[in-house]
Protein backbone atom coordinates (compact mmCIF):
# COMPACT_ATOMS: atom_id res chain seq x y z
CA UNK A 1 0.00 0.00 0.00
CA UNK A 2 2.78 2.41 0.87
CA UNK A 3 4.36 2.07 -2.60
CA UNK A 4 1.19 3.35 -4.29
CA UNK A 5 -0.12 6.89 -4.52
CA UNK A 6 -2.44 7.42 -1.55
CA UNK A 7 -6.16 7.46 -2.29
CA UNK A 8 -8.45 10.29 -1.23
CA UNK A 9 -9.84 8.07 1.54
CA UNK A 10 -6.34 7.25 2.77
CA UNK A 11 -5.36 10.91 2.82
CA UNK A 12 -8.57 11.78 4.70
CA UNK A 13 -7.86 9.07 7.30
CA UNK A 14 -4.29 10.29 7.79
CA UNK A 15 -5.45 13.89 8.13
CA UNK A 16 -7.96 12.81 10.79
CA UNK A 17 -5.28 10.78 12.57
CA UNK A 18 -2.94 13.78 12.53
CA UNK A 19 -5.72 15.87 14.08
CA UNK A 20 -5.55 13.68 17.18
CA UNK A 21 -2.02 14.93 17.81
CA UNK A 22 -2.56 18.44 16.48
CA UNK A 23 -1.21 20.13 19.59
CA UNK A 24 2.33 18.97 18.92
CA UNK A 25 2.58 19.05 15.13
CA UNK A 26 2.95 21.82 12.53
CA UNK A 27 -0.71 21.59 11.57
CA UNK A 28 -0.59 24.41 9.02
CA UNK A 29 0.91 21.67 6.81
CA UNK A 30 -1.47 18.92 7.92
CA UNK A 31 -2.86 18.25 4.44
CA UNK A 32 0.63 18.09 2.94
CA UNK A 33 1.77 15.74 5.70
CA UNK A 34 -1.25 13.53 5.09
CA UNK A 35 -0.19 13.12 1.45
CA UNK A 36 3.47 12.47 2.25
CA UNK A 37 3.46 10.30 5.35
CA UNK A 38 2.55 6.64 5.17
CA UNK A 39 0.11 4.86 7.46
CA UNK A 40 3.02 3.40 9.40
CA UNK A 41 4.57 6.89 9.72
CA UNK A 42 1.36 8.12 11.33
CA UNK A 43 1.22 5.20 13.74
CA UNK A 44 4.86 5.79 14.71
CA UNK A 45 4.14 9.47 15.48
CA UNK A 46 1.05 8.61 17.52
CA UNK A 47 3.11 6.10 19.46
CA UNK A 48 5.74 8.74 20.21
CA UNK A 49 3.04 11.12 21.46
CA UNK A 50 1.74 8.43 23.80
CA UNK A 51 5.29 7.83 25.03
CA UNK A 52 5.41 11.43 26.24
CA UNK A 53 8.14 12.64 23.89
CA UNK A 54 8.77 16.38 24.15
CA UNK A 55 6.69 18.58 21.85
CA UNK A 56 9.68 20.28 20.20
CA UNK A 57 11.43 16.95 19.63
CA UNK A 58 8.31 15.50 18.06
CA UNK A 59 7.87 18.50 15.79
CA UNK A 60 11.46 18.15 14.59
CA UNK A 61 10.95 14.43 13.97
CA UNK A 62 7.76 15.08 12.01
CA UNK A 63 9.27 17.89 9.96
CA UNK A 64 12.34 15.82 9.11
CA UNK A 65 10.27 12.74 8.33
CA UNK A 66 8.13 14.75 5.92
CA UNK A 67 11.26 16.14 4.25
CA UNK A 68 12.85 12.69 3.98
CA UNK A 69 9.70 11.20 2.46
CA UNK A 70 9.50 14.08 -0.06
CA UNK A 71 13.20 13.74 -0.91
CA UNK A 72 12.96 9.95 -1.33
CA UNK A 73 10.01 10.28 -3.72
CA UNK A 74 11.79 12.97 -5.73
CA UNK A 75 15.16 11.18 -5.79
CA UNK A 76 14.06 7.54 -6.21
CA UNK A 77 10.38 7.58 -7.15
CA UNK A 78 9.50 5.54 -4.03
CA UNK A 79 8.69 6.24 -0.38
CA UNK A 80 11.40 5.80 2.22
CA UNK A 81 12.36 2.14 2.67
CA UNK A 82 12.58 0.87 6.25
CA UNK A 83 15.31 0.27 7.10
CA UNK A 84 17.16 2.45 4.61
CA UNK A 85 20.08 0.79 2.82
CA UNK A 86 23.53 2.30 3.16
CA UNK A 87 23.48 3.41 -0.49
CA UNK A 88 20.42 5.60 0.13
CA UNK A 89 22.05 7.22 3.16
CA UNK A 90 25.14 8.00 1.10
CA UNK A 91 22.94 9.43 -1.65
CA UNK A 92 21.28 11.70 0.93
CA UNK A 93 24.66 13.06 2.02
CA UNK A 94 25.77 13.56 -1.60
CA UNK A 95 22.54 15.43 -2.43
CA UNK A 96 22.80 17.80 0.53
CA UNK A 97 26.50 18.45 1.15
CA UNK A 98 28.26 19.57 -2.00
CA UNK A 99 30.72 22.16 -3.29
CA UNK A 100 29.04 25.14 -5.06
CA UNK A 101 32.25 25.92 -6.99
CA UNK A 102 32.47 22.40 -8.37
CA UNK A 103 28.79 22.56 -9.25
CA UNK A 104 29.49 25.46 -11.61
CA UNK A 105 31.63 23.18 -13.78
CA UNK A 106 29.82 19.90 -13.09
CA UNK A 107 25.98 20.11 -13.15
CA UNK A 108 25.81 16.49 -11.96
CA UNK A 109 27.55 17.36 -8.70
CA UNK A 110 25.28 17.59 -5.67
CA UNK A 111 21.49 17.42 -5.76
CA UNK A 112 20.13 16.79 -9.28
CA UNK A 113 18.27 19.74 -10.77
CA UNK A 114 15.00 17.83 -11.17
CA UNK A 115 15.07 16.73 -7.52
CA UNK A 116 15.84 20.30 -6.46
CA UNK A 117 12.86 21.62 -8.45
CA UNK A 118 10.43 19.06 -6.99
CA UNK A 119 11.45 19.89 -3.42
CA UNK A 120 11.28 23.64 -4.04
CA UNK A 121 7.88 23.42 -5.72
CA UNK A 122 6.63 21.47 -2.70
CA UNK A 123 7.95 24.09 -0.29
CA UNK A 124 10.50 21.74 1.28
CA UNK A 125 13.63 23.44 -0.04
CA UNK A 126 14.06 27.18 0.32
CA UNK A 127 17.68 28.18 0.80
CA UNK A 128 20.04 28.10 -2.16
CA UNK A 129 23.17 25.98 -2.02
CA UNK A 130 24.04 22.94 0.09
CA UNK A 131 22.49 22.22 3.47
CA UNK A 132 24.16 23.21 6.71
CA UNK A 133 26.12 20.23 8.10
CA UNK A 134 24.17 20.41 11.37
CA UNK A 135 20.90 20.10 9.45
CA UNK A 136 22.14 17.00 7.64
CA UNK A 137 23.38 15.46 10.89
CA UNK A 138 20.06 16.19 12.60
CA UNK A 139 18.01 14.65 9.81
CA UNK A 140 20.20 11.55 9.76
CA UNK A 141 19.89 11.29 13.56
CA UNK A 142 16.09 11.60 13.40
CA UNK A 143 16.01 9.12 10.52
CA UNK A 144 17.93 6.71 12.74
CA UNK A 145 15.61 7.37 15.70
CA UNK A 146 12.49 6.68 13.65
CA UNK A 147 14.09 3.51 12.30
CA UNK A 148 14.75 2.26 15.83
CA UNK A 149 11.21 3.11 16.94
CA UNK A 150 10.00 0.79 14.20
CA UNK A 151 12.07 -1.99 15.75
CA UNK A 152 14.58 -1.97 12.88
CA UNK A 153 18.31 -1.42 12.49
CA UNK A 154 19.80 0.87 9.86
CA UNK A 155 23.26 1.52 8.49
CA UNK A 156 23.60 4.84 10.28
CA UNK A 157 26.73 3.74 12.14
CA UNK A 158 28.49 2.38 9.07
CA UNK A 159 32.10 3.51 8.54
CA UNK A 160 31.29 4.49 4.97
CA UNK A 161 28.54 6.89 6.05
CA UNK A 162 30.65 8.43 8.82
CA UNK A 163 33.55 8.89 6.43
CA UNK A 164 31.36 10.40 3.69
CA UNK A 165 29.80 12.83 6.15
CA UNK A 166 33.16 13.87 7.59
CA UNK A 167 34.76 14.39 4.17
CA UNK A 168 31.75 16.27 2.80
CA UNK A 169 31.71 18.67 5.74
CA UNK A 170 35.45 19.24 5.44
CA UNK A 171 35.19 19.88 1.70
CA UNK A 172 32.48 22.51 2.04
CA UNK A 173 33.37 24.76 5.00
CA UNK A 174 30.57 27.05 6.15
CA UNK A 175 30.85 29.93 8.61
CA UNK A 176 28.78 29.44 11.75
CA UNK A 177 25.81 31.79 11.84
CA UNK A 178 23.76 32.90 14.78
CA UNK A 179 20.04 32.14 14.71
CA UNK A 180 19.51 35.89 14.81
CA UNK A 181 22.32 38.08 13.54
CA UNK A 182 21.39 40.84 15.98
CA UNK A 183 19.89 40.74 19.45
CA UNK A 184 16.52 42.43 20.04
CA UNK A 185 17.60 44.64 22.94
CA UNK A 186 15.32 47.19 24.61
CA UNK A 187 16.01 49.94 22.06
CA UNK A 188 15.12 47.64 19.17
CA UNK A 189 12.12 46.24 21.03
CA UNK A 190 10.81 49.78 21.58
CA UNK A 191 10.86 50.35 17.81
CA UNK A 192 8.98 47.10 17.18
CA UNK A 193 6.38 47.92 19.84
CA UNK A 194 5.84 51.35 18.27
CA UNK A 195 4.56 49.61 15.14
CA UNK A 196 1.80 47.85 17.11
CA UNK A 197 0.56 50.65 19.34
CA UNK A 198 -2.98 50.59 17.93
CA UNK A 199 -6.03 49.02 19.52
CA UNK A 200 -6.94 46.57 16.73
CA UNK A 201 -6.66 42.84 17.40
CA UNK A 202 -3.53 42.29 15.34
CA UNK A 203 -1.64 45.10 17.07
CA UNK A 204 -2.79 43.95 20.51
CA UNK A 205 -1.74 40.36 19.80
CA UNK A 206 1.64 41.21 18.31
CA UNK A 207 2.40 43.66 21.12
CA UNK A 208 1.60 40.98 23.70
CA UNK A 209 3.72 38.40 21.87
CA UNK A 210 6.75 40.69 21.73
CA UNK A 211 6.50 41.81 25.34
CA UNK A 212 5.73 38.39 26.80
CA UNK A 213 8.44 36.64 24.77
CA UNK A 214 11.09 39.16 25.81
CA UNK A 215 10.11 39.83 29.43
CA UNK A 216 9.63 36.15 30.31
CA UNK A 217 13.32 35.57 29.72
CA UNK A 218 13.41 35.41 25.94
CA UNK A 219 11.06 32.50 25.39
CA UNK A 220 11.52 30.29 22.36
CA UNK A 221 9.01 30.80 19.58
CA UNK A 222 7.57 27.30 20.18
CA UNK A 223 6.95 28.15 23.84
CA UNK A 224 5.22 31.38 22.85
CA UNK A 225 3.09 29.71 20.17
CA UNK A 226 2.02 26.89 22.47
CA UNK A 227 1.26 29.04 25.52
CA UNK A 228 -2.15 28.23 27.03
CA UNK A 229 -4.28 30.10 29.52
CA UNK A 230 -4.04 27.11 31.85
CA UNK A 231 -0.33 27.87 32.25
CA UNK A 232 -1.01 31.37 33.60
CA UNK A 233 -1.46 32.06 37.32
CA UNK A 234 -2.27 35.50 38.67
CA UNK A 235 0.18 36.47 41.41
CA UNK A 236 -0.13 39.17 44.11
CA UNK A 237 0.73 42.67 42.80
CA UNK A 238 4.32 43.80 43.20
CA UNK A 239 4.76 46.89 45.35
CA UNK A 240 6.98 49.69 44.00
CA UNK A 241 8.06 53.05 45.35
CA UNK A 242 6.30 56.17 44.13
CA UNK A 243 3.63 54.29 42.21
CA UNK A 244 0.71 51.87 42.31
CA UNK A 245 1.44 48.12 42.65
CA UNK A 246 2.31 46.33 39.41
CA UNK A 247 0.25 43.40 38.12
CA UNK A 248 2.07 40.09 38.19
CA UNK A 249 1.57 36.56 36.93
CA UNK A 250 3.53 33.34 36.65
CA UNK A 251 3.90 31.17 33.57
CA UNK A 252 4.19 27.44 34.13
CA UNK A 253 6.26 26.24 31.19
CA UNK A 254 6.18 22.58 32.22
CA UNK A 255 8.97 20.54 30.68
CA UNK A 256 11.17 22.58 28.33
CA UNK A 257 14.15 21.91 26.11
CA UNK A 258 16.53 22.56 29.02
CA UNK A 259 14.56 21.09 31.91
CA UNK A 260 14.61 17.60 33.27
CA UNK A 261 11.78 15.12 32.83
CA UNK A 262 8.80 15.98 35.00
CA UNK A 263 10.27 19.36 36.00
CA UNK A 264 7.89 22.33 35.86
CA UNK A 265 9.75 25.45 34.77
CA UNK A 266 8.21 28.70 36.06
CA UNK A 267 8.93 32.27 34.98
CA UNK A 268 7.30 35.54 36.05
CA UNK A 269 5.90 38.62 34.34
CA UNK A 270 5.42 41.96 36.07
CA UNK A 271 4.04 45.29 34.92
CA UNK A 272 3.64 46.28 31.27
CA UNK A 273 3.92 42.77 29.77
CA UNK A 274 1.05 41.61 32.02
CA UNK A 275 -1.03 44.60 30.96
CA UNK A 276 -0.33 43.89 27.27
CA UNK A 277 -1.25 40.23 27.68
CA UNK A 278 -4.47 41.06 29.55
CA UNK A 279 -5.43 43.61 26.88
CA UNK A 280 -5.09 40.94 24.16
CA UNK A 281 -7.01 38.29 26.11
CA UNK A 282 -9.82 40.73 26.86
CA UNK A 283 -10.13 42.02 23.29
CA UNK A 284 -9.94 38.54 21.76
CA UNK A 285 -12.34 37.11 24.38
CA UNK A 286 -9.98 34.22 25.05
CA UNK A 287 -10.60 32.66 28.45
CA UNK A 288 -9.33 29.13 27.82
CA UNK A 289 -7.03 27.22 25.51
CA UNK A 290 -4.33 28.72 23.32
CA UNK A 291 -3.29 32.27 24.20
CA UNK A 292 -1.91 33.39 20.84
CA UNK A 293 -3.96 32.58 17.74
CA UNK A 294 -4.29 33.50 14.09
CA UNK A 295 -6.52 36.39 13.01
CA UNK A 296 -8.15 36.25 9.58
CA UNK A 297 -8.69 39.23 7.28
CA UNK A 298 -12.19 39.76 8.67
CA UNK A 299 -10.85 40.04 12.22
CA UNK A 300 -11.98 36.61 13.39
CA UNK A 301 -9.75 34.92 15.96
CA UNK A 302 -8.94 31.28 15.23
CA UNK A 303 -9.51 28.51 17.76
CA UNK A 304 -6.09 27.00 17.04
CA UNK A 305 -2.70 28.02 18.35
CA UNK A 306 -0.25 29.88 16.14
CA UNK A 307 2.37 27.78 14.43
CA UNK A 308 5.85 28.57 15.87
CA UNK A 309 6.93 29.76 12.42
CA UNK A 310 4.25 32.46 12.53
CA UNK A 311 5.85 33.93 15.66
CA UNK A 312 9.03 34.40 13.65
CA UNK A 313 7.02 35.90 10.77
CA UNK A 314 5.41 38.38 13.18
CA UNK A 315 8.81 39.51 14.47
CA UNK A 316 10.12 39.99 10.94
CA UNK A 317 6.99 41.85 9.84
CA UNK A 318 7.34 44.27 12.75
CA UNK A 319 11.05 44.65 12.02
CA UNK A 320 10.20 45.67 8.46
CA UNK A 321 7.50 48.07 9.62
CA UNK A 322 10.04 49.64 12.00
CA UNK A 323 12.36 50.33 9.07
CA UNK A 324 15.03 47.89 10.24
CA UNK A 325 16.85 45.27 8.19
CA UNK A 326 14.65 42.16 8.14
CA UNK A 327 17.54 39.77 7.56
CA UNK A 328 19.27 40.87 10.76
CA UNK A 329 16.53 39.86 13.21
CA UNK A 330 14.43 36.83 14.02
CA UNK A 331 12.36 35.51 16.91
CA UNK A 332 15.51 34.09 18.50
CA UNK A 333 16.76 37.67 18.75
CA UNK A 334 14.27 38.14 21.59
CA UNK A 335 16.02 35.37 23.53
CA UNK A 336 19.54 36.61 22.92
CA UNK A 337 18.30 40.18 23.39
CA UNK A 338 16.97 39.46 26.87
CA UNK A 339 20.36 38.24 28.13
CA UNK A 340 22.23 40.98 26.30
CA UNK A 341 19.97 43.63 27.83
CA UNK A 342 20.36 42.03 31.27
CA UNK A 343 24.13 42.25 30.88
CA UNK A 344 23.95 45.87 29.76
CA UNK A 345 21.88 46.75 32.84
CA UNK A 346 24.22 45.00 35.22
CA UNK A 347 21.74 42.31 36.28
CA UNK A 348 23.65 39.39 37.83
CA UNK A 349 23.95 36.37 35.52
CA UNK A 350 22.28 33.90 37.94
CA UNK A 351 19.26 36.18 38.28
CA UNK A 352 18.91 36.50 34.49
CA UNK A 353 19.30 32.75 34.05
CA UNK A 354 16.49 32.15 36.56
CA UNK A 355 14.21 33.95 34.12
CA UNK A 356 15.66 32.75 30.81
CA UNK A 357 15.92 29.17 32.15
CA UNK A 358 19.33 28.65 30.56
CA UNK A 359 21.03 25.71 32.24
CA UNK A 360 24.43 26.29 30.67
CA UNK A 361 26.38 29.07 32.39
CA UNK A 362 28.88 28.94 29.54
CA UNK A 363 26.21 29.63 26.92
CA UNK A 364 24.44 32.36 28.89
CA UNK A 365 27.67 34.05 29.90
CA UNK A 366 28.60 34.55 26.24
CA UNK A 367 26.14 37.44 26.05
CA UNK A 368 27.58 38.96 29.23
CA UNK A 369 31.15 38.64 28.00
CA UNK A 370 30.31 40.21 24.65
CA UNK A 371 28.53 43.14 26.32
CA UNK A 372 31.46 43.72 28.66
CA UNK A 373 34.04 43.48 25.88
CA UNK A 374 32.11 45.84 23.61
CA UNK A 375 31.99 48.60 26.23
CA UNK A 376 35.29 47.82 27.94
CA UNK A 377 38.64 49.60 27.70
CA UNK A 378 40.18 46.99 25.38
CA UNK A 379 37.67 47.93 22.68
CA UNK A 380 38.33 51.69 23.13
CA UNK A 381 42.08 51.95 22.63
CA UNK A 382 41.72 54.85 20.20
Amino acid sequence: MDNLAPTADAIAWRAEALDTIAAVLPMDRRDKLAELLTDQDIETLRHLVNQGMGDNTLRALTSDLAYLEAWAMAATGNPLPWPAPEALLLKFVAHHLWDPQRRENDPEHGMPIDVDHVLRDGGFLRAAGPHAPDTVRRRLANWSTLTKWRGLEGAFASPALKSALRLAVRAVPRPRRRKSAKAVTSDVLAKLLATCSGDNLRDLRDRAILMVAFASGGRRRSEVANLRTEQLTVEPPVAVQDGPPLPSLSIHLGRTKNSGAGQDEIVYLTGRPVEALNAWLTASKIDSGSVFRAIDRWGHVSRRALDPKVVNDIVKRRVKMAGLEVGEFSAHGLRSGYLTEAANRGIPLPEAMDQSRHRSVQQASTYYNNATRRSGRAARML
